[in-house]
């Protein structure tokens, strides 16, 4: 049974199997938001990991499955954090637990085993993909502008900030679609820029990178995607990330949305971050939301917490994760992570090959969700801002 926190609000119990470097972002948001989320063990590939996990982070660490499960409450729900050639089986295994999953990728490296994982769905195991890129606090801000109609018909949609599936993700809110046929072509372009910074922070040494970035084009026959990606954008400093969405009247163009406000009286605005801690404001560093006009495009559900916007999208998914389990809507299956991850395997076959590949509609079709409703609502503010206050995991 979910804990209460001091508010009165359910306090969600998680596990996480893995141990590598994204885990360390749920370990971060654990801390951050402690009255929200109790991060109940990790599971590590060996003991050895699990116990530089323990002395790292301070929390239960095991070497698996079994031991993570003995002598306490089971939790509420495990976060599946491993390598996407492990996410299948391990996947099985712990719905075979009657454990509810939050999938950090979509399972499968190809269609084989994006079909296997559409069969285990249709046994009705509790499992979600942590999909994060549409509660990023912009990207968020964004649908609900292209969700509400204000821009109109979308039709054209040029993404330049996540890779494969990720992109796709956003793809398919912004223009509507779910499971439709499309086409794809796509190359790849290969240059040499200077390296930035890694995992384990700034770079030591000046040097030079091969960027790989592929340029794709995704014909749903109603409505056009381009996708423009390279991995080394991620920890660039001279790359940045580009969003342009045209509508039947207005567009949006990275931060600045412009629209007919009458028939003849075009207008432009500015998505906006809002947020505290900045000059003689003392209540500490926090994003309040994204406003636009007089009016909030985005409410940041964990305000006061210290967490990056990607913290905060991850955050998101845990929530809406906790109330999955407890029977609550679905926001992202395994259905719409097959469809994201199916289309950029086309997308790459395309760049290979330099041939159009036609993706055509799969069994999994039937169980995505609306396309305006991917994701679900995102929750009101379910965190008091705190200012200041330690928090721990």
């Amino acid at each position: 049974m979910t804990d209460l926190s001091v508010s009165g609000t359910p306090r969600y119990r998680f596990a996480i199997v893995g141990a590598g470097w994204r885990t360390t972002f749920y370990l971060r948001v654990a801390s951050a938001a402690s009255d929200r989320f109790h991060l109940s063990g990790v599971v590590a590939r060996s003991r050895e990991r699990a116990e530089e996990v323990t002395r790292a982070w301070g929390v239960e660490a095991h070497p698996g499955l079994e031991s993570l499960l003995q002598g306490g409450r089971r939790p509420d729900f495990v976060v599946l954090s491993v390598p996407r050639s492990a996410t299948v089986r391990w996947l099985e295994e712990l719905t075979a637990a009657g454990l509810p999953v939050l999938c950090e990728t979509p399972p499968g490296v190809d269609l084989p085993e994006l079909l296997r994982v559409t069969e285990l769905a249709a046994r009705g195991p509790r499992v979600q993909v942590a999909e994060q890129y549409q509660y990023q606090p912009l990207h968020a801000a964004r649908l609900a502008l292209t969700d509400g109609g204000v821009i109109g018909t979308t039709s054209m949609v040029s993404l330049s900030v996540a890779h494969d599936y990720h992109g796709f993700s956003l793809m398919r809110r912004h223009l509507q679609m779910t499971g439709e046929p499309a086409v794809l072509r796509a190359s790849t372009l290969r240059s040499t820029i200077e390296s930035g910074f890694g995992t384990s922070g700034p770079r030591r040494t000046p040097g030079t990178t091969e960027e790989i970035r592929t340029v794709g084009l995704v014909d749903f026959g109603s409505s056009f995607g381009l996708y423009d990606f390279a991995g080394e954008q991620y920890f660039s400093y001279i790359r940045s990330p580009h969003v342009s969405i045209r509508g039947s009247i207005g567009e949006i163009s990275d931060r600045t949305v412009r629209r007919l406000l009458t028939l003849d009286e075009p207008i432009s605005e500015e998505l906006r971050r809002e947020e505290t801690g900045l000059e003689g404001d003392l209540g500490g560093r926090s994003l309040r939301g994204i406003s636009f006009g007089d009016r909030w495009s985005y409410k940041n559900p964990f305000p006061g917490a210290r967490l990056s916007d990607d913290e905060i999208a991850i955050a998101t998914c845990l929530e809406l994760m906790g109330r999955y389990a407890e029977g609550g809507p679905a926001f992202y299956g395994l259905a719409d992570a097959a469809q994201d991850h199916y289309l950029s395997l086309c997308l790459h076959q395309a760049a290979t090959t330099g041939d159009a590949v036609h993706a055509v509609t799969q069994p999994w079709a039937g169980a995505l969700l609306d396309a305006s409703a991917v994701g679900g609502i995102l929750p009101s503010p379910v965190l008091e801002d705190h200012g200041t206050s330690r928090r721990t995991v």
